[in-house]
């Protein structure tokens, strides 16, 4: 397994941030299937589409609270008809998945909606694969001190707070900011990466900060802290599954395979989260109680990449380029592919 660390992205994502302003941790991980083993069926269909993969190496990228599907090995087992192996890399972050991806690295993982804009607008050759459903919104939040004099979101004009830059915590901020009249320019931004940011609270070194789970869960259960806004009601993309632009050509099949294992794991995560918490638990090594409330606020199924979600992603793109959080205006419809490649690689389950 290839860690990357955060010097090492700095490294070779600064070029994409020196026109950043400041400011979903993913706001979801990477989850996939826990399902049965194959039916004969399914192997059979895998063998004979054996010949349309030209990649015998699948790397996939996920995020540190850990992967139902690493865990258990199953992509391994259904790809091995396909005479493919499986190599996974952790990350802290989206942007630190994706400038992977950039370089060559990874092929295929998960993040939220926000990594993608900035990576477009960077020219990373990635492309929008599906999209997962969003959650609850309880999974992020702008959080203080339990004694901290800070009440309201209004209360951080000119205080500093951390989250990580080019993630989804960034559009989250941006929107509790407006709901009360402020701009990114009137706090302090602290870019931290989650776990940096989590130190940096527990140190009591900044004022606030945008904590995501499964670390805001871990704090809550320790009622050490004070919400004052949670993502509840805010508009939410969720997250995307994304390719390199090369490996989805190429291997149009492979993705269906990771699709539908997605889309298994998504029914049966949403159906047995405590199952899910128990399965993570000693990878994430976090207990199962605090991992058993993050799967509950989460929702895994797939769903497709419809004209109405590629709509939202484009609202949220040039409202980023809007502030200059990006210089360069960019069309999310030209990192997707055609209708006859979706008809391909997508599940019958996801399809429309």
């Amino acid at each position: 397994m290839v860690e990357i660390s955060r010097k090492s992205y700095l490294k070779l994502f600064n070029y994409s941030l020196l026109f950043l302003v400041g400011g979903v941790f993913s706001l979801s991980t990477t989850l996939v299937s826990c399902k049965a083993p194959n039916t004969p069926e399914q192997t059979a269909n895998a063998s004979n589409s054996s010949n349309s993969t030209k990649t015998k190496v699948l790397h996939m990228g996920y995020m540190t609270a850990g992967d139902l599907l690493k865990i258990k090995g199953l992509l391994e087992k259904r790809l091995i008809p396909l005479g493919m192996k499986v190599e996974w890399s952790k990350f802290a972050a989206g942007p630190q998945l994706l400038e992977a991806m950039n370089v060559g690295s990874v092929d295929f993982g998960f993040v939220g909606e926000t990594p993608p804009i900035f990576a477009q607008a960077s020219g990373v050759p990635f492309v929008y694969v599906a999209s997962s459903k969003p959650g609850t919104g309880e999974g992020t939040a702008v959080v203080v001190d339990k004694d901290s004099p800070i009440k309201t979101i209004a209360d951080l004009k000119g205080k500093g707070l951390a989250f990580q830059r080019a993630t989804a915590q960034q559009y989250f901020v941006l929107k509790v900011l407006q709901e009360a009249g402020l701009k990114l320019s009137d706090i302090k931004h602290i870019n931290l990466t989650p776990l940096e940011t989590r130190a940096a609270f527990e140190r009591k070194s900044v004022d606030a900060a945008v904590i995501g789970d499964p670390h805001l869960a871990l704090f809550q259960k320790t009622a050490r802290i004070r919400i004052i806004r949670d993502g509840k009601g805010i508009t939410t993309q969720g997250g995307y599954w994304l390719g390199s632009r090369s490996f989805v050509k190429d291997n149009p099949d492979v993705v269906k395979v990771i699709l539908e294992e997605v889309n298994n794991i998504g029914k049966w995560a949403e159906a047995n989260p405590r199952q899910v918490a128990e399965l993570i638990s000693p990878e994430a090594k976090i207990d199962v109680p605090t991992l058993e409330l993050v799967s509950k606020r989460r929702l895994y199924t797939l769903r497709p990449l419809s004209e109405e979600v590629l709509s939202g992603q484009q609202k949220i793109a040039d409202l980023f380029y809007e502030q200059k959080f990006i210089t360069k205006k960019i069309n999310v419809k030209e990192a997707t592919l055609s209708s006859e490649q979706y008809a391909t690689l997508t599940p019958s389950e996801v399809k429309p």
